[in-house]
């Protein structure tokens, strides 16, 4: 077999890999004869200003409460669905599940709980119910400022003791809708209804819930039906899209779009070694497969909260992983030196677990704060901007390759290096172009919403930051104070001030941009900017400290007055 089928076989496998492990979760026919779960999962409610699927909110909340969307203890394993029926149907065994993570070592023993465990039940953790209530009674009147990091943990323990209660019996979520269609009412209030359909649904939940705590699958089963079909009767659009939803769901776009990147990844480290241009063939398949399973996960967003791509932090990290992405391929397209493909694994995986670490209370699609309920400027100015970060980002990888190519290897030659240095210059004129547009943007969005262009907000300070900073690298450029190097590091330091922008501003937790502090974020972001701080160290070593030669040759190259082994006059 030739090359070149050789590289279409590769391609088509990956392919087909791809395919088979995104609609593995599809696969799974439901277990015969017992609780038709996944049809309950799928049925509409109305929870926290949104429609959504019962599944939705099951796994918003067990994230929020346990850190995963299923639970786990010794040989029992739930899903999210059949824990929160649990919970509405059988709280006083749903109350002895130990759902609840807790690993403070401060809060534990302000609790009184056994410091060698890290998940709890609600039994044990309100065993001590008066001291729980005083210490969080404490914390509440502490102004946030003052708060320490014990208090902050305590709070939020105290949200998810509340929002566990609130899921309990089904007390929060209203499942009936109402005679118009928009406005839904719990089953508690189920009495306020005034159709015989309307009074039929609240029954069927009532009667579903028996049936699943007397363990009577068929009954169960059988009232789940019935439910689906008077919703699609009663709300067919909202049955509909919750319905969608729920797919989406056991889809699982982003994590397994995450995995893709990772295999991607291994496939090109591997092709370094053995079977270079067949392996890179494939992995190039698997991570435009991987782009595919990203996009359609971007789209569905959209569709099902009827935003553009860009609403909260969450969806920004997914975004800008998108961008970096299709980014990468596009270079690959132009340079087809096998970086770019690397790169679009490294940010579409590094991207996606960022967006992890985002969750928050699990719900991504919450509603908008006022500041930001206007879609016009949400797909204008947040998209712009956020693609600018993409690009700033996507340079500051490419500088991050140059250096460690350089540093650590002896193949970053000096025509790789003056293809490299190209990329990196495209790249950061992008980055400046989109990082302009946005700012200009986001000032008439401010003059709308606020009524002033500028007001030296920290975020608006970010944003400024980022077009001088890439302005700058494009004028060392221009003026000859920096080549293909100089570039290469000052891409790399842009990580720390795109970062500033996008995170930052919640650190500091002040400013019309903050929206909220999150104690984890802060030690990674510190984590990062220490990561990059090395790199550009590392960047700026003398020539003698790099194995490569990336400056030895080239046109232009002024002449070494010490001769092979010292730095040369412009880096």
């Amino acid at each position: 077999m030739n090359g070149s089928k050789r590289n279409l076989l590769a391609m088509l496998v990956a392919l087909a890999f791809g395919v088979l492990y995104q609609f593995m979760p599809l696969m799974a026919p439901p277990e015969a004869g017992r609780f038709d779960v996944e049809s309950f999962s799928r049925l509409p409610s109305l929870y926290s200003g949104r429609y959504k699927p019962i599944d939705s909110i099951a796994r918003d909340s067990l994230l929020a409460i346990n850190g995963r969307q299923s639970y786990r203890e010794g040989d029992t394993k739930m899903d999210a669905a059949t824990w929160m029926l649990e919970l509405a149907a059988q709280p006083e065994a749903a109350t002895n599940r130990k759902v609840f993570r807790v690993d403070h070592p401060e809060v534990l023993s302000m609790l009184g709980l056994n410091p060698d465990r890290k998940r709890f039940s609600f039994n044990e953790i309100v065993a001590n119910g008066a001291e729980v209530q005083r210490q969080l009674d404490l914390a509440q009147r502490t102004p946030q400022a003052d708060r320490s990091l014990e208090q902050r943990k305590l709070l939020s323990l105290g949200e998810q003791l509340g929002l566990f209660q609130s899921l309990s019996n089904l007390f929060s979520v209203s499942l009936v809708p109402a005679e118009n269609g928009e406005s839904w009412t719990t089953l508690h209030d189920h009495a306020k209804t005034r159709t015989p359909a309307q009074e039929e649904i609240a029954s069927r939940y009532i009667q579903m819930l028996n049936a699943f705590r007397a363990d009577d699958a068929t009954t169960f089963n059988a009232h789940v039906a019935a439910l689906g079909t008077l919703l699609r009767v009663e709300a067919p659009a909202i049955t509909t899209k919750a319905a969608r939803e729920a797919t989406l769901n056991r889809l699982e776009l982003f994590p397994r779009a995450s995995v893709l990147y990772v295999i991607t990844g291994l496939l090109i480290m591997i092709s370094w070694l053995k079977w270079g241009d067949t392996l890179l063939s494939a992995a190039t398949s698997l991570v435009m497969f991987a782009l595919v399973v990203h996009t359609a996960g971007l789209i569905a967003r959209i569709y099902l909260s009827g935003r553009p791509p860009v609403t909260n932090l969450y969806s920004s990290a997914i975004f800008i992983g998108w961008g970096s992405v299709v980014t990468g391929l596009v270079l690959e397209r132009l340079f087809k030196n096998g970086l770019g493909v690397t790169l679009a694994a490294v940010m579409g995986f590094m991207s996606l677990l960022v967006a992890q670490g985002l969750t928050g209370n699990g719900d991504t699609m919450a509603v908008l704060q006022a500041v930001l309920d206007t879609n016009f400027w949400l797909a204008t100015h947040v998209v712009v901007i956020t693609l600018g970060y993409s690009a700033a980002y996507l340079a500051g990888f490419l500088g991050i390759a140059y250096v460690l190519r350089g540093v650590f290897s002896k193949t970053l030659h000096p025509e790789d290096a003056k293809r490299l240095g190209q990329m990196i210059y495209g790249v950061v004129c992008f980055a400046t172009l989109l990082s302009f547009i946005g700012t200009i943007l986001g000032g008439i969005w401010a003059d709308q919403s606020w009524g002033r262009f500028w007001g030296w907000d920290p975020k608006e300070n970010g944003a400024l930051i980022i077009v001088l900073w890439n302005a700058m690298i494009l004028h060392a450029r221009w003026g000859g104070m920096v080549r293909h190097r100089g570039v290469a590091v000052l891409a790399i330091a842009g990580n720390i001030v795109v970062s500033w922008s996008w995170f930052g501003v919640n650190m500091l937790g002040k400013g019309l941009h903050s929206y909220g502090f999150m104690d984890s974020a802060v030690f990674w972001l510190g984590a990062f900017v220490v990561s990059q701080v090395l790199l550009v160290c590392i960047g700026v070593l003398p020539h003698r400290a790099w194995r490569s030669r990336p400056w030895g040759s080239l046109p232009g190259d002024r002449p070494d007055p010490k001769g092979p082994k010292s730095e040369p006059a412009s880096a």
